[in-house]
């Protein structure tokens, strides 16, 4: 029926007026959100469909061991600043392209250091007997200049007055640095998963008077710490201005007895030098790690004044000396209008130490959070928020990737200058500034982190996030019979999760089963393929991918504790001033 327009009362062309306005005006930007103010539902609202999709997609028709033998195999060790972490960059970024998501691309998060790779290393004992050592290079070690044959000297520097029985006696030799330890028997497996009554106990949150702080006992350790540095560089000195060949020195134990057999920690207790991936800090003799086993054969033929000499040829490369570094980060985007600009975070470390091929530490996290949005994409998923994956490199020298990001991202703090302080790594000083955050700090609503092994996931970390906790029951709930049954309030640390944590982001470490990684695996010479468990990586995988679905589709962002104030940490842990009735006041209210 035709309609005459003259026909139509003013209040209907009023009205249709309206439509056709309303329809072509720009509609508002939807307004920002305070994700620390954000009122939480009590009731999660879980889509069980899409729970038993990816569990199909995750646990039947994994790629995530392809995945671990391309990086590991094919590409093998990643040591920041090496050629082969480039690689690793590159190919990280081109498979997560491959795989369908988008923005794939690399983060310069600035310059490391030194470029550098083993090509190769061996000894041998030449007399009293022939016997071949399992040895490999310390990182940024020089090379010898060929095969070098010396004599064996045994050398204990404890203390500044020790140097003086050593001086002009070195020249040439092939030394021995470092006490040689206990060697217990394996009587205990190598090998475990938690159990029911161990899980209880993580997740029961210890109450304690150092809350918050430094436990006497770290604060002992920290100071052990900072000695041993201080002599570390003054006898890596010493052994250069010597001309000492070589320095060969003992590996490590693991957890349980696990470094001995022939395991071998190669890592930063083994450098020889606090920062020895800093051009200006560089050690300038060649140094080895030992397994146990064969360092203490030569070390009880010196003890027994046997004439003891080594072959040792220690084949190394310098590629650069101020090599920049990176992180490898692409998406999946979000579709919701009004909550596509804010992000759910997964991510671990690309880079590793050199002994073995970086299996376990962290070539899992990696490949499992390739997997976790390899799964999502594969089934489809057009995701409320953008997922990001970040595979972050550095983190072995101190979280340099993710720090490095955050700090470019979302905010940092100024750091202390106090001479105490300045020695320590920048990753374990004091913040003293406010937390100046950035507009993006406000848009991810959390980060999830998987580098504690190949073992599977038991619970999540909640790092202290009470308001979290009713949300991720609801989460796991589903998942008990894949073993995902705890959570702690307990914080964990040493991971990338921390540089989210200490920018007011909700970062999160899952928990894994141990397996063999504190006792044979972990920086060690049997970080390999072989180490990875394919049915534990199958489901950490499946459950990171459910974890992140979750958080990406939600109405409301993950809670957020209160913003980090660095700068008033240590005022609210001071005593009250005056609590004491007739006390006089401090020296220190009295200079104010």
């Amino acid at each position: 029926m035709r309609i005459s327009i003259a026909r139509l009362c003013p209040a209907a062309l009023l009205a249709v007026a309206t439509v056709f306005y309303a329809a072509d005006k720009p509609k508002a930007a939807p307004a920002p959100v305070d994700p620390y103010t954000e009122v939480q539902p009590t009731t999660e609202s879980l889509d069980m469909t899409m729970y038993q999709r990816i569990r199909d997609e995750g646990l039947n028709h994994s790629h995530v061991m392809e995945f671990g033998s391309a990086l590991m195999d094919g590409i093998g060790p990643r040591l920041t600043g090496s050629p082969n972490v480039k690689k690793a960059n590159e190919w990280t970024r081109d498979t997560l392209t491959k795989i369908g998501l988008e923005n794939a691309h690399l983060e310069d998060w600035g310059e490391f250091g030194l470029g550098w790779q083993q090509i190769n290393t061996w000894a041998r004992m030449v007399t009293p007997d022939s016997a071949v050592l399992i040895l490999q290079s310390t990182p940024w070690s020089p090379a010898t200049p060929g095969p070098v044959t010396g004599d064996v000297v045994f050398v204990s520097i404890q203390s500044d007055k020790d140097f003086d029985q050593y001086k002009g006696k070195l020249a040439g030799k092939v030394v021995l640095y470092g006490a040689m330890r206990e060697v217990p028997p394996v009587d205990k497996p190598l090998f475990d998963r938690y159990s029911d009554k161990e899980l209880e106990d993580i997740a029961e949150f210890p109450v304690n008077g150092n809350a918050g702080g430094l436990s006497p006992a770290m604060q002992a350790r920290l100071r052990t710490y900072m000695e041993r540095m201080r002599m570390i560089d003054k006898i890596a000195q010493f052994f250069a201005d010597e001309k000492v060949a070589a320095v060969i020195e003992p590996s490590r134990d693991g957890k349980n007895g696990g470094g001995s057999g022939g395991t071998f920690f190669d890592d930063n207790g083994a450098t020889l030098g606090r920062t020895p991936y800093l051009a200006d800090k560089r050690v300038k003799i060649p140094v080895a790690v030992a397994a146990i086993e064969s360092y203490g054969r030569l070390y009880r033929l010196t003890q027994a004044h046997v004439p003891v000499s080594v072959e040792i040829n220690i084949d190394t490369k310098f590629t650069g000396e101020h090599e920049h570094a990176y992180d490898t980060v692409a998406e999946i985007p979000g579709t919701d209008p009004n909550l596509k600009d804010q992000v759910v975070m997964l991510g671990g470390h690309l880079d590793s130490w050199i002994a073995g091929t970086g299996a376990t530490d962290n070539g899992a996290g990696t490949i499992v959070a390739m997997e976790a949005v390899r799964i999502l994409e594969a089934l489809g998923v057009k995701p409320r928020r953008t997922i990001r994956i970040a595979l972050w490199t550095g983190e072995e020298q101190g979280l340099f990737g993710s720090r490095g990001y955050c700090r470019q991202h979302f905010g940092s703090a100024a750091l202390s200058t106090a001479p105490d302080q300045a020695a320590l790594p920048e990753f374990m000083r004091r913040a003293t500034g406010p937390l100046e955050t950035k507009p993006e700090q406000k848009l991810v609503s959390a980060y999830f982190n998987v580098d504690n092994g190949s073992g599977k996931i038991r619970g999540i970390y909640l790092q202290g996030n009470a308001a979290a906790s009713p949300i991720f029951a609801q989460w796991i709930a589903p998942l008990k019979d894949l073993g995902v049954t705890t959570l702690t309030m307990r914080n964990t640390g040493g991971t990338d999760h921390l540089s989210f944590d200490a920018v007011g982001i909700p970062g999160f470490q899952f928990i894994q089963d141990d397996l063999d990684y504190e006792t044979r695996t972990h920086h060690s010479n049997q970080d390999v393929v072989e180490r990875l468990q394919p049915a534990d990586l199958k489901q950490i995988a499946t459950v990171e991918a459910i974890f992140v679905y979750n958080a990406a589709q939600r109405d409301q962002m993950i809670p957020r504790k209160p913003l980090p104030d660095p700068a008033g940490e240590e005022k609210r842990r001071a005593p009250i001033e005056g609590i004491f009735p007739g006390a006089n006041p401090s020296p220190a209210t009295e200079k104010q």
